[in-house]
């Protein structure tokens, strides 16, 4: 098992019923890959460095999690189509 982070960053024109959707389906994703889900950062609502969809704001989290190497792969194909989810990235944590 590997640690891995996931990025996400939410749509600022939604309400929070919307947002903890996104986030939910995100780490549910990641559980049904196999994966579990050890913390979740909320970094708020943070001024994007470019404008993404005419919006210049979005709702940062960042969902560390443990899984195999084949699972980040899967759960980009399918983060890509969550709803208010505007970008997202998934990487490898390493021990420092």
């Amino acid at each position: 098992m590997n640690k891995y982070e996931l990025a996400v960053v939410v749509s600022a024109g939604v309400d929070d019923e919307q947002k903890t959707a996104a986030v939910d389906k995100c780490k549910a994703l990641i559980e049904r890959f196999g994966g579990t889900v050890t913390n979740v950062d909320d970094w708020g609502k943070k001024k994007l460095a470019y404008e993404i969809e005419k919006q210049t704001e979005g709702f940062y989290y960042f969902i560390h999690f443990d899984a195999e190497p084949t699972a980040p792969a899967e759960i980009e194909h399918r983060v890509r189509i969550v709803d208010n989810v505007i970008r997202y990235l998934c990487v490898r944590s390493d021990e420092a």
